[in-house]
Formats: C-alpha cells, structure tokens, sequence
C-alpha cells in the first residue's frame, strides 16, 4: 500500500534571508549593550582615576558645559568645560548598583546610580560620610561621552558635598 503523505525531511540549514533579518532584529539590542557598557566603565574608570590621582580627571564636561544640582543643596549651576580638575586630600566615593538608560545609540545616555565614601577636597571641609544618589546625561562628543547635566541628592543618614557654587 502506498502512502500518500511525502515525509518532510528535516535540514539545520537556515536561509540567508532569515539569518540577516534575525541579526537585523538583534543588533540593536547588542549595540544598546555597548553604550551602557562604555559609560558603567566610564563611571568606574573616572572613580579609580581620582582614587589613584586623588584629583578629578580632566575634561568629561561636554564642550557646552553641563547643568548641575549638587548634593549640597545649593542651587543649579553651570558648571564649564576644561576648568581646573578638583584636588583632594582624601577621596574614597565608590559607585554602586550602576544602571544605564540608552537615549541614543552611541549619542546619548542616562546612568543612575549611588556613590558613598568619603572625600575632603583640598582647601574645603572634609565629608566623611557621604551617601549619594547620581543621575548624570552623558552625550557623545567626538567619540568621548561627556556630561551634559546631573543632578546629586544626599541619601538620608548621609552626607553630600559642602560646596554650594562654582568659585
């Protein structure tokens, strides 16, 4: 008796058209990765730098300046590109539980995070306990993200900076 059904036989091979539309469908995923990767490295990178220096590293403020409200309670300031990096006496903040919102692929992003240790800038009074919550907008500028804005607000039973102006 002949059967009427063919079987189907079954092949591992994919065609290309479906390969290029699943990598078409994944690459925006990876590619977001990427630049919540670059600024989490950037955030830990900029803390190890001032640890090792105890100073700020230079540039990271975009070439328009950037908006801030400091955790000092003080109001928003202007902060410029290229003034002088900040020198410290001590300098322990560590970021933690660092999260990024990619805005735009490789152009803009948000990072959220906390900041806690102690610092003591030269020339002003030392905070020991400083306890932070940081939001910062990083925009991409000649392949260097730099800060356009953020915002720092002590943590209750913590401490923010004392510094309430830029001199």
């Amino acid at each position: 008796m002949k059967t009427l059904i063919t079987p189907i036989k079954f092949s591992w091979r994919v065609h290309p058209l479906v390969v290029t539309l699943l990598c078409m469908m994944l690459f925006p995923l990876i590619a977001a990765a990427d630049t919540a990767s670059d600024i989490k490295a950037l955030i830990i990178d900029t803390a190890n730098e001032t640890k090792a220096n105890m100073k700020d590293t230079e540039g990271g403020i975009a070439a328009g300046g950037a908006l801030m409200f400091w955790s000092s309670g003080g109001l928003m300031q202007n902060v410029a590109a290229g003034g002088k990096p900040s020198e410290y006496e001590v300098f322990s903040l560590t970021p933690k539980h660092i999260e990024v919102v990619t805005l735009v692929e490789g152009q803009a992003a948000v990072a959220m995070y906390y900041s806690e240790g102690s610092m003591h800038e030269k020339g002003g009074k030392p905070v020991d306990h400083y306890m932070t919550r940081i939001t910062e907008v990083y925009v991409n500028e000649d392949g260097n993200w730099n800060m356009t804005a953020a915002h720092y607000s002590p943590i209750a039973a913590g401490s923010g900076t004392v510094a309430t102006a830029v001199q």
